[in-house]
């Protein structure tokens, strides 16, 4: 039996191909129309403009359910190979709040578009982006707490390699969002979807 089939270890799987799903086919159905420019579009970009915008949405709102169900069973095996561990129990709680926070954020993302309602967006990214970081520190710290009973020592060093690779990314989106906005670029660049090879 392929590993993937064993239990609900489905789930996380799905929500990664569904997910990356979810963005190919809005970039290739933006493409196609031409409603966004090939080379590198802003993921949001792709998701704006009706037919990609109601896939977008459908396919993002199913990728929440998919993380709240996935987070859903990590908090119950947490909860289940630690049940007299007060500590771990506490963070396990507030790590299941802030994985539906982080799934409730990308439902924002998949229903309130960049070029109608930004900061809404901008809102849901958040959401999604901040909150679920702090969503993979504490399955981190989980981790740690939680070897060498039930974990080895790799699943700490893998999940801190994924977390600080998800950091890294954050910083470097707030970093280019910060100097594409910054006013030297243009300005309305919220409602742009097209770049013309004179501008900066």
């Amino acid at each position: 039996m392929w590993w993937f089939q064993q239990g609900l270890s489905v789930l996380p799987v799905a929500l990664v191909v569904w997910s990356a799903a979810s963005f190919v086919f809005s970039y290739i159905t933006a493409i196609v129309l031409h409603h966004v420019d090939p080379l590198v579009p802003y993921i949001s970009d792709t998701g704006t403009i009706p037919p990609e915008r109601c896939l977008f949405g459908i396919m993002l709102n199913i990728s929440a359910f998919l993380g709240m169900a996935t987070m859903y069973v990590r908090y119950k095996q947490v909860h289940a190979l630690n049940p007299e561990k007060s500590r771990i129990i506490k963070l396990n709680k507030i790590g299941l709040t802030l994985g539906l926070m982080s799934c409730f954020g990308l439902c924002i993302i998949a229903n309130f578009q960049k070029c109608i309602l930004y900061y809404v967006h901008v809102v849901g990214a958040c959401l999604t982006f901040g909150v679920g970081a702090i969503y993979m520190l504490v399955q981190t710290v989980l981790s740690y707490l939680m070897q060498p009973e039930v974990h080895s020592k790799d699943i700490f060093w893998i999940r801190l390699t994924v977390l600080l690779w998800c950091c890294s990314s954050i910083v470097s989106m707030f970093v280019s969002s910060v100097v594409l906005y910054s006013g030297l670029y243009g300005t309305n660049l919220v409602q742009k979807l097209h770049w013309d090879p004179q501008e900066k």
